[in-house]
């Protein structure tokens, strides 16, 4: 299969720019992969959707203020830098970034951050070139000033002005699962921005199950597929972490005959990433660079909540592989027409 083949026609006006006002009041398509049918609902309506013995799987995963905004000295030329991942292998705060403008950051540039207790030198560029390996410098702990100094990591298609304090702030709360607790994500977990309280206590009044995993999301969100075949394709490993008390929330589900519902799909890839041939999840940690494609068999989640996703993107390849191409297509092509936001802060879709 080709990537050309999972492509449709966006409006932009539809890509979604703020969240609303309550993170539940979002729409929410139903998709039957049964029936193959389709129908528009609410995400208000999502616990009355499950039965009771379901469990939902949470992505606990933590955004953290990954975007550094600096002036390189002594030009005081504007730099900014994405932190992607830290290197263990180095001493110190030592970390791989993007970069913006990348080639002025030869080894030994030097950029500093708001009021220069945060400075970054460059080591060298990564193996292939798009990245720089940088070391922090620190008047005080590092984790503190990246708070102080850093922004959330927005996807580029949502536009902000950097200097609008008012709207960042908005973004630190509404970019983050009411859930988040384990820090390490530079994008959210989409399809968890829609829970709430009030959500968890309907989902318990049912008899709905939840358990959370931790799948620390990185670039390869937002990275394109770059291949024209499929089977060339490799999704950019992400760290992961499954408990034993969620994978025992899990299994026992299974075994009762309930539905595992992962929301999102990094949940998904973490899920699949720990199960058996049985369809027992292990608990443990490790990385995961398990790139799903038409044709693979799901073994763990048995319906999944989702955001929309780009057009030729790793995870609208992930959704289809799940639910059918046609099937997906089809109603991404129905929630154009009726008016559906899209991506990090628009609607969702539940495929039972």
């Amino acid at each position: 299969m080709r990537i050309s083949d999972f492509d449709f026609e966006l409006p932009e006006e539809l890509i979604a720019q703020h969240p609303l006002e309550r993170r539940d009041a979002s729409r929410m398509l139903v998709v039957n992969r049964a029936e193959g049918g389709r129908r528009d609902g609410s995400f208000a309506e999502f616990a009355s959707e499950l039965r009771e013995g379901d469990a939902v799987v949470v992505n606990n995963t933590r955004v953290f203020p990954a975007r550094l905004v600096g002036r390189r000295e002594p030009t005081g030329g504007r730099v900014e830098l994405l932190l992607v991942r830290r290197r263990e292998e180095f001493e110190g705060e030592t970390w791989e970034v993007l970069a913006k403008p990348a080639r002025r950051l030869e080894a030994g540039a030097r950029v500093t951050f708001g009021d220069g207790r945060l400075a970054a030198e460059t080591l060298a560029a990564t193996a292939d070139g798009a990245g720089r390996v940088v070391r922090f410098q620190t008047e005080g702990d590092f984790t503190a000033l990246l708070e102080e100094f850093g922004q959330m990591p927005l996807p580029p298609y949502i536009k902000r002005d950097s200097e609008d304090l008012v709207t960042a702030e908005e973004d630190r709360e509404r970019y983050q699962t009411v859930y988040a607790h384990a820090p390490g994500a530079i994008a959210a977990p989409t399809a968890g921005l829609h829970f709430t309280p009030r959500v968890f206590e309907s989902l318990r009044a049912r008899g709905v199950r939840t358990a959370e995993v931790t799948l620390h999301v990185g670039y390869g969100t937002f990275a394109p597929v770059r291949a024209d075949d499929l089977s060339e394709h490799r999704v950019a490993a992400e760290r992961f972490e499954i408990s034993e008390r969620a994978a025992e929330e899990i299994n026992l589900t299974k075994e009762a005959g309930g539905r595992v519902v992962a929301v999102g799909t990094t949940t998904v890839r973490a899920l699949e990433s720990a199960v058996d041939e049985g369809g027992r999840v292990r608990a443990g940690r490790g990385e995961t660079g398990l790139t799903i494609t038409p044709g693979y068999r799901f073994r763990a989640v048995d319906a999944m909540l989702t955001n929309f996703h780009l057009p030729r993107s790793s995870l609208l390849v992930l959704v289809s592989a799940f639910a059918g191409r046609e099937l997906v297509l089809g109603a991404y092509r129905h929630a154009v027409a009726a008016g559906y936001r899209f991506y990090s802060y628009g609607d969702c879709m539940l495929i039972v």
